[in-house]
């Protein structure tokens, strides 16, 4: 395969730029999303890209940092006013994740629909604010597009009161948080990153709250829950540095395979994996990226296990490289990975 598409399919959209990425993906030799992570202050708040594009110098005001006054509602789609970030995501991706609002401490701890714009967080779980996440999956529901739920289980962004929680305490409040988030979704939603990043450098599971606190088991549990939350939802584990077998970072490669293999054996109802793909294009040693060919038979082992391969957060850092080879450098790691996933 030389090529993702024939210039010649794509003479009806000719702008002078080229297919956009949907188009490709449109016509691509198999079915594919693609994807990107949206917050919802770009894509609702008109000319806010402008007015950082202004300002960061002096402010760097973090996109992720909302002021619940500053969100309208979600614009009609009749409405004329849409922002530059709108148009993009519709004209180059079928598909989005919601960047921060899904996960567990924004949802409930740090956002949890507080009485005043300046009140802390909550020191108590249970009260979910589901205000901009619900605005993100109607907005793309309205344009056609498939959403990922990111995430349900994660150490860094669970709140950190659960540190005193008891073992069975924890149980319940995770088995509750399953649950709710996908039960508000549901029939919206229909893939999730229910477990992420579980699994230390070396491939064992790491020592985070939930192994502490509940054992190897909470993989499993989280699983079987998301399951008979929504049965019809895809259900996928997600990790980093997993992306290449025999690679830079193989231990923790074969660790992955090898907990998708453990989970499929035991009958846990698990439907993918997601392999992040965060690359650094002048990365040395173990920071390097992996050969098309790792990635490929990496790919290749895990859907010998009936897994679908999802390539969930991929980005190729360049800044270290000279800037004449930057752009070379970052569209040929992308062309290698995708063309290796693409002949799987």
């Amino acid at each position: 395969m030389s090529q993702l598409y024939n210039d010649d399919d794509y003479d009806e959209y000719d702008d002078g730029d080229g297919p956009t990425l949907r188009q490709v993906a449109s016509r691509c030799c198999k079915s594919i999303d693609i994807g990107a992570a949206v917050l919802p202050k770009p894509l609702f708040v008109p000319d806010w890209d402008e007015e950082v594009e202004e300002e960061e110098e002096h402010t760097k005001i973090p996109c992720a940092t909302i002021d619940i006054s500053t969100l309208p509602t979600l614009p009609s789609p009749s409405s004329k006013k849409e922002t530059r970030y709108a148009k993009i995501l519709q004209k180059e991706f079928n598909a989005m994740v919601i960047e921060h609002h899904l996960k567990w401490t924004p949802l409930c701890h740090t956002q949890p629909g507080p009485v005043s714009p300046n009140a802390p967080p909550t020191s108590r779980l249970g009260r979910y604010d589901f205000h901009y996440c619900d605005l993100l999956v109607d907005w793309a529901l309205q344009h056609d597009m498939k959403i990922k739920g990111h995430v349900l289980v994660w150490h860094v962004t669970t709140p950190p009161l659960v540190e005193d929680y008891t073992p069975q305490q924890l149980r319940e409040e995770l088995k509750r948080h399953i649950f709710t988030t996908m039960g508000h979704f549901r029939g919206r939603i229909q893939l999730w990153d229910v477990v992420n990043e579980a699994l230390a450098p070396d491939g064992s599971l790491a020592q985070n709250v939930f192994y502490r606190k509940l054992g190897p088991g909470y993989i499993e549990d989280a699983f079987r829950w998301a399951h008979e939350a929504d049965p019809n939802a895809i259900l996928l584990y997600n990790d980093n540095k997993v992306e290449g077998m025999d690679g830079p970072n193989a231990s923790k490669s074969d660790g992955f395979y090898n907990l998708l293999k453990s989970l499929v054996q035991k009958g846990v109802p698990v439907h993918g994996a997601g392999i992040q793909a965060h690359f650094n294009a002048a990365g040395v040693g173990r920071s390097r990226p992996p050969t098309p060919r790792m990635v490929k038979n990496q790919i290749r082992r895990i859907g010998k296990l009936g897994l679908k391969v999802n390539i969930s957060e991929m980005d190729v850092r360049v800044s270290k490289l000279p800037v004449n080879v930057r752009q070379i450098a970052q569209k040929q790691i992308y062309r290698d990975v995708i063309m290796a996933a693409l002949s799987e």
